[in-house]
């Protein structure tokens, strides 16, 4: 799954240049990504978007909240990222890149991931994907880690 949102990232500016789900899961099998992976990567891509459509209306209410709300991580929370993912969100968050909506919307996508916990590789993938979701701005230094192949990525 990682492997197909990595080349989506790579291969779609923006996320409205990628095809309807139908077409990109034919692309995606012609350019040779198993069947499990693909349906795997569209129903994560289908979880972003519901719950960006569920959080960010929220977000622009508060807009004249705290920027940097903290975050108490719940137990199933920290089980489920682990913590060199919520320590990456942290950095994400210090390095004013993740404003608190889209950090929930990456917790949040963040547990419905296939693994647990998340290795550091592969929150950043799934923080780029939210990131790229938005077309947020990032720091170039940021995404430049954001990119970093860790050599403990796992396929799925």
């Amino acid at each position: 799954m990682y492997d197909i949102l990595v080349y989506l990232f790579e291969n779609y500016y923006t996320p409205q240049a990628c095809p309807r789900a139908e077409i990109l899961a034919n692309k995606l099998a012609a350019v040779g990504f198993e069947h499990e992976d693909i349906d795997d990567a569209l129903n994560w891509l289908r979880g972003l978007a519901s719950t960006t459509e569920r959080c960010l209306p929220l977000a622009i209410q508060r807009d004249g909240a705290q920027p940097h709300a903290p975050r108490i991580y719940t137990d199933e929370e920290y089980a489920a990222l682990g913590s060199e993912a919520i320590g990456f969100i942290c950095f994400l968050e210090n390095s004013d890149s993740l404003p608190p909506a889209l950090r929930e919307i990456l917790i949040e996508t963040a547990q419905a991931a296939d693994s647990f916990p998340l290795s550091l590789a592969e929150i950043k993938v799934l923080a780029l994907m939210v990131l790229w979701s938005q077309e947020a701005e990032v720091d170039h230094l940021v995404f430049e880690e954001l990119l970093n192949d860790d050599s403990d990525r796992k396929p799925h």
